[in-house]
């Protein structure tokens, strides 16, 4: 193969350095820009149900991932005894814990959890008091799936029989291999203003399109300099005939 007077010469060190990688940077690059559309949805879905009216909670939910990010209300009792807290939760600065108190379905043996903010430690690293609101109430707040972290040391849903009332992290899973009873498929992450809560500066994920186009530029150029750098090293020019030097030269 030529392109004008040049000629491609086959080299195992560039292909290897610079033609391999090429569709790897084109993937990366591709899948950036699938990042990006992403998190565009995820703004416009922030932003659409953050403008509906709560959801009145019942101990069905059928499609959980629906009411993510939604305003949503349940009435019950809350559980004192099962109430349980998340350590290493930072709020302001500062390391404490989560508090998660199951509320009992008014009508229904199914538990919900709430999330009633974040409590400081003592000097100890002991969690400070939390006290539990009795009687009926109704809880308004925003529901949300918790997802374990990356990494897992646990081994199965049941270790957190054994955590007692001081876990590491949260998932319903978890939390449901604890219980007999159903646990809705959600979390509420209690309202700033509502009683009986904590300290609560909950945050949302804050999508950012812009980032992942930058990425996915950033490997497109990859690949295009690799591309450059392969086609500047494989071809070559011909080299000149010694017999037609020697033909012009006895002219």
């Amino acid at each position: 193969m030529g392109i004008g007077n040049l000629s491609f010469q086959f080299r195992w060190v560039p292909t290897l350095l610079l033609a391999l990688p090429i569709p790897v940077f084109i993937f990366l690059g591709l899948w950036q820009l699938d990042r990006a559309e992403y998190k565009r949805e995820l703004a416009a879905t922030l932003a659409n149900r953050a403008q509906l009216p709560p959801v009145l909670l019942s101990e069905t939910v059928v499609d959980p991932e629906s009411l993510r990010y939604r305003a949503v209300e349940a009435t019950g009792a809350y559980v004192a005894q099962g109430q349980f807290l998340v350590e290493g939760r930072r709020d302001a600065g500062k390391t404490g814990f989560h508090v998660i108190t199951p509320l009992r379905l008014a009508g229904s043996d199914a538990l919900l959890l709430i999330n009633r903010g974040w409590i400081p430690g003592n000097a100890h690293g002991e969690p400070t008091e939390a006290p539990v609101p009795a009687g009926p109430l109704t809880v308004a707040g925003e529901a949300e799936i918790p997802s374990e972290p990356a990494l897992v040391l646990h081994d199965g849903e049941e270790a957190a029989e054994t955590w007692g009332a001081r876990w590491p992290y949260v998932t319903l899973e978890l939390f449901a291999a604890t219980v007999e009873v159903p646990v809705l498929p959600l979390m509420v992450l209690l309202d700033q203003d509502a009683p009986g809560g904590f300290s609560r500066h909950w945050s949302h994920p804050l999508p950012n399109a812009g980032m992942h186009l930058g990425y996915a530029i950033q490997w497109f150029g990859f690949a295009a300099i690799a591309l450059v750098l392969y086609l500047r090293l494989s071809l070559v020019r011909p080299a000149a005939d010694p017999r037609s030097e020697l033909t012009e030269s006895g002219k």
